[in-house]
Order: structure tokens, then sequence, then C-alpha cells
């Protein structure tokens, strides 16, 4: 029966769903503006062009606008609101609206909601913002905005090796993976790669810079003078004392150079999520194959020392509390 379902949704999907990608390889679109990348940024971008008459395209690479702040980063570390302006302000009182509808607490009494954001009020009735938010609520918005001010959003990807076509040092068009052309007066890579910046053979640099190339003091390596580092006393090794074992996975020996010094390093990645306790509400979370939790033992060391510490050094405990999940979703044993 089950082989018999398949064929039958194969069939259908090949009489009257199939997808003529000789064709859809030849489309061609053209914008006054072409924005590629669909995060914040991206959107912004796309949505201000679009209210000043322009006709846009936003390239979405995943199907998804927004970037972080649609995909788990629902958690905004503001701070002082009075930061915000035009667009980013319009968002998050968006936001805050959607929640004064009783119709969006469908999982949680409004009456039981602590109402507290990181530093500030999560929704705040003076300023009428929010800093707390749910993902798809976030996604939503920026899906208002660009349909508001008639943005064509097409989904695909920068094809990274004979993407752009140049008529001297600009930029004509560009090729997604698949074939289809955008052709534009303007182009904005607001990725958070850079690809197209890059394919465009716009020079870029990797790394951080050194505090003399510019005369600063907050770039390059900054080593203990600053926070969000590691409790003191965590054994590196792989076997506890023994040095011989070899260092954790992501533990350097030194921290690269000096105080004050440039790098060639990339900026540290990690996963921003929503969780939840409702089970109407879950997607369940795989253990991907290649987790080995060999590759999160500093930081299991970091919470057993907060444990260790007691109330006098709680920091990583907390963090600890609030992502139990190693890595994409898996909870941590």
């Amino acid at each position: 029966m089950k082989r018999k379902i398949t064929l039958v949704l194969l069939s259908t999907l090949c009489l009257c769903g199939c997808i003529d990608f000789a064709k859809e390889a030849k489309k061609v679109y053209e914008a006054d503006v072409v924005v590629y990348g669909d995060a914040s940024g991206g959107v912004t971008a796309a949505v201000q062009a679009g209210r000043m008459g322009k006709k846009v395209i936003l390239i979405s690479q995943y199907g998804h606008l927004g970037g972080m702040t649609s995909s788990g980063l629902g958690w905004t570390d503001i701070g002082n609101t009075s930061i915000l302006g035009g667009l980013s302000r319009e968002f998050y009182h968006r936001i805050y609206q959607h929640y004064q509808n009783d119709a969006a607490w469908d999982h949680q009494p409004r009456s039981s909601f602590s109402n507290k954001g990181q530093k500030t009020v999560a929704l705040n009735p003076k300023t009428q913002l929010a800093s707390t938010f749910e993902p798809k609520v976030a996604e939503a918005v920026f899906d208002a905005m660009a349909k508001e001010a008639g943005v064509k959003v097409i989904k695909g990807r920068l094809d990274l090796d004979h993407g752009v076509s140049k008529s001297a040092t600009r930029i004509t068009a560009i090729r997604l993976e698949g074939g289809v052309r955008v052709k534009g007066r303007m182009f904005i890579d607001a990725s958070y790669e850079g690809d197209l910046l890059a394919a465009a053979g716009v020079s870029f640099r990797v790394g951080r810079e050194g505090n003399s190339e510019y005369d600063e003091t907050g770039n390059g390596i900054t080593g203990p003078k600053r926070g969000n580092q590691l409790p003191n006393g965590i054994d590196p090794y792989v076997v506890k004392g023994d040095a011989s074992s070899g260092l954790l996975p992501g533990v350097n020996p030194n921290m690269g150079g000096k105080v004050g010094d440039g790098d060639h390093r990339f900026q540290a990645y990690c996963y921003r999520m929503v969780l939840t306790d409702v089970p109407a509400n879950r997607v369940a979370v795989v253990k991907p194959k290649s987790y080995d939790p060999a590759d999160y033992e500093i930081l299991f060391r970091a919470v057993e020392s907060d444990r260790r510490a007691g109330s006098s050094r709680r920091h990583w405990f907390r963090i600890a509390r609030r992502m139990p999940i190693m890595p994409v979703g898996f909870p941590a044993t």
C-alpha cells in the first residue's frame, strides 16, 4: 500500500505540478533596486526603497524574511529604546500592537507573562515597543511591511561562480542558482555573508584590525579585558589534569597574540532559538548524526565550575539554564 501511494503521488506531481526547470532558468526579472539578502537589514532597505516609489526586488536566500530577528533572536538586547527610530522603531511597535490582541495569547495567559525583557520592559506601554517576541510574529511583521511597500520577493541564492554581470565597475545583473537572472539599476548586498560583494570583486578583509591601524582602543584581540569570559580554573585538557592528553576541542594554547593585535579570525557562531513547554507547539529536536559531546566539554566544565562556586558566581550556570541545548537544539546530557 505504501508503494502504491508513493507512486500515485509521484505521478500526480509529474502530471500536474512539475516545474519546468528550463523555462524557469530563462526567467529575467528587473527592478530599480535589487536587494540581496533576506535578513532584517535587507528587508529594511527594500521596504524603504519601495516606500520611496522605487520598483524593488528582494532576493531571499532562505525563504524566511528577517534573518536572526525572525529565527530565534526574540529576546532583544535593545537596552536604551531611545536609540530606535525609523523602520526599526516601526517594526518593534508593530510587534507590540500584535500582543495587545487577546487572540495572540493562545499558549499562555497574558496575566502569567512576567513582561521582563533584557534590560528593559518586554512589552512597554510607555514606548509601545516590544523587545520580546515569537519568531513567527517577527516574520509576519516583516512579510507585511514588504508586501505593503510593493516589494517583490524572489527565493534564490547567488550563483557564486558565474553570478555577477558588470559594466565596468557597476553591477548590471546577477544570476541565481538554477539560472534565473535579475537586472537592476542599483544592487544592495544585505546578506550576512557578503557573497554578492565578493562575487562582484569588491575588496574585503577577514578578521579584526589591530588597535594601532586606526589609532583606536577597542579593536583586535581583547583577551580578559572584556566580559563573556570563561571562569578561571577550568581544566582545558581532554583528560583532566593531564596535559599530554591534549587540549579540548575549541581550546587554543594562547590568545593568538597580544591584547590589541589584529587577527584573521571570524566571530564565533552560535544558535539562538525559542523553546516551549507546550506539547502542541513543539517540533521534535533530533540528535544530529555528527553530534560529539567532546565539542561542548569546555562548556559543560564551565557549568560545573559555576555550580561548585555557589551563589558567588552564577553567570555561566544561568546561561546554561536559559539555553539547555547542545548543539542545534539537542538536549545536553
